[in-house]
C-alpha cells in the first residue's frame, strides 16, 4: 500500500506525491507521438499482452491501460480515415456508393 511521505512540517505536499507521474505520458507528449496504424496496433498487442499476463504493479497497470486507450483511439481514427479516403476515391471513380457488410446467413443441412 503507497503511504505518501508527510513534508518537514509534517502536511501533505501534492507536489511529492508523484506516483502516477513518472509512468503516464503527459497529453501533449500523446499528441505529439504519431504512429502509423501497424506500429500502433503492434503497440497494442504488446501491451495487452503484457496486462494480460498480470505481473504488472497496480500503476504500471494503469499507465499501460492508458496507453491502450490512446493507441485504440488512434487506430479506430487511421481506420476511419482510411474508410473516407476509399469512399471518396470510389465516388470520383463512380464507383456505387459503399454498402454495409452483411455476413451470409448460416445454411441448415
Amino acid at each position: 500500500m503507497f503511504l505518501p511521505a508527510p513534508c518537514a512540517n509534517g502536511a501533505f505536499d501534492p507536489a511529492e506525491a508523484h506516483v502516477y507521474r513518472s509512468h503516464m505520458p503527459t497529453p501533449k507528449a500523446a499528441k505529439q507521438e504519431t504512429q502509423d496504424f501497424e506500429t500502433a496496433m503492434r503497440d497494442l498487442e504488446e501491451l495487452v499482452e503484457r496486462l494480460e499476463h498480470g505481473d504488472l504493479p497496480l500503476e504500471e497497470s494503469l499507465a499501460a491501460f492508458e496507453r491502450g486507450v490512446m493507441l485504440t483511439r488512434a487506430c479506430q481514427s487511421a481506420l476511419k480515415e482510411a474508410e473516407q479516403k476509399v469512399e471518396i476515391l470510389l465516388k470520383k471513380a463512380g464507383e456505387p456508393a459503399v454498402e454495409d457488410f452483411m455476413p451470409d446467413e448460416p445454411k441448415n443441412g
